[in-house]
């Protein structure tokens, strides 16, 4: 099929057709073009003036990392549109290498990768892989280049706690904007701000709807809401008002650990009270993501001191590093629901887990984008925060 569509119509305003105009645009092959010519045609006196309107034809290309091949054929799947050719590889000293297999001159191009460490590999290597496939299509001459980056990396430094430390966060997305990306799509970032770090648009989704429904569908009447700290609480009554139910919020601390705690960790969680009525309540535990599960054990031992007959616990990213799957096994957890944002391995997997889908809020927002299209509307505009 033809790269453009060429559209012959009559204007008495536009441009005049003579010798010399028609001389200065080259005819397309006859199978190639386009001439319609309106049925109102207008004409000014003995002369007839005609334009030529160039339309570009668009072309969606999903191409994904492969970190969590998965998540990427679901969506390739819902969208209808099959995975793009990229040959992706290792050095034996780390590097990475990509190369794309077809043609993606003047293509919407979409690159998925979540931001995680698999077998063998880091968060920072799935990073960088997807940073050497935006270089790779900006000189290639993909169109516009979109990241789609469901859990974006490093969301958690995002401002400076103390004094000399970095704003990762907006290093992350600087990165992504020097390598060619036009636009990011990311789901749940730890804070707002961060759509603020990109230099180009930013479609933040959100998954409160697939977790909703799974709400509304399991749990039990009459249940709280819980924010895990203060800086969740609005979130929290977002899934309230949905739920038309209470929320509360449970006060934490954090102390640091001197040197390395275990597994890494540099502080450990106190909760120290909740704010609102949870006795003789079931409660729901919401949080963005479940790193090493702390925060959310914390939250819901303090919770079942404070009178609440059932705790389950929600988030959109499932981490779950280091002791989070040992924690949460012993935690008064009934059911922990998480998305599948990032690839859960069967060791990290357990009896009180369960996986949703965002394929499909994920395909529904690529569609809008490269239909020029809202995105908000998708989620009734709540995926602003």
């Amino acid at each position: 099929m033809a790269n453009y569509l060429w559209r012959v119509v009559q204007s008495a305003e536009r441009l005049t057709l003579d010798q010399e105009v028609a001389g200065s645009i080259p005819a397309p092959p006859a199978n190639n073009i386009d001439a319609r010519i309106p049925n109102n045609t207008s004409t000014s006196g003995s002369e007839e003036h005609t334009a030529v309107e160039l339309v570009t034809k668009k072309k969606l290309l999903l191409v994904a990392g492969r970190v969590h091949p998965e998540l990427a054929t679901e969506i390739s799947e819902r969208l209808g549109v099959p995975l793009g050719d990229v040959e992706l590889a290792s050095f034996p000293n780390g590097e990475r290498h990509c190369r794309y297999g077809e043609s993606i001159r003047g293509a919407d191009l979409f690159i998925l990768q979540t931001h995680d460490s698999i077998e063998g590999t880091t968060i920072n290597d799935a990073i960088m892989e997807q940073l050497i496939m935006v270089d790779a299509a900006r000189r290639a001459s993909a169109k516009r280049i979109t990241v789609v980056a469901p859990f974006f990396g490093y969301s958690r430094q995002d401002r400076k706690a103390t004094g000399r430390e970095p704003i990762t966060a907006k290093l992350v997305a600087n990165l992504f904007a020097a390598a060619g990306a036009k636009r990011l799509v990311s789901i749940d970032l730890h804070s707002g701000q961060i759509q603020g770090f990109f230099d180009g648009p930013v479609d933040h989704l959100t998954a409160m709807p697939v977790l909703v429904n799974w709400m509304k569908a399991n749990l039990p009447p009459n249940v709280v809401v819980v924010s895990p700290d203060s800086g969740r609480v609005r979130v929290a009554e977002r899934y309230g008002n949905h739920l038309n139910t209470d929320i509360a919020m449970v006060h934490k601390r954090r102390v640091k650990v001197e040197g390395a705690g275990a597994d890494g960790e540099q502080s450990i969680v106190e909760a120290k009270g909740v704010v609102g009525q949870v006795k003789g309540r079931p409660c729901v535990i919401i949080d963005d993501m479940i790193d090493t599960a702390g925060t959310i054990c914390a939250a819901a031992e303090q919770l079942k001191v404070e009178g609440a007959t059932e705790v389950y616990a929600a988030a959109t990213h499932g981490v779950l590093s280091g002791p989070a799957v040992d924690r949460l096994k012993n935690a008064p957890i009934e059911k922990l629901v998480i998305t599948n944002t990032l690839p859960i391995p069967p060791e990290k997997n357990f009896d009180k887990l369960v996986v949703l889908s965002v394929a499909e809020i994920i395909a529904d927002a690529l569609d809008a984008v490269f239909e020029d299209t809202s995105v908000s509307e998708i989620f009734a505009g709540q995926n602003h925060s």
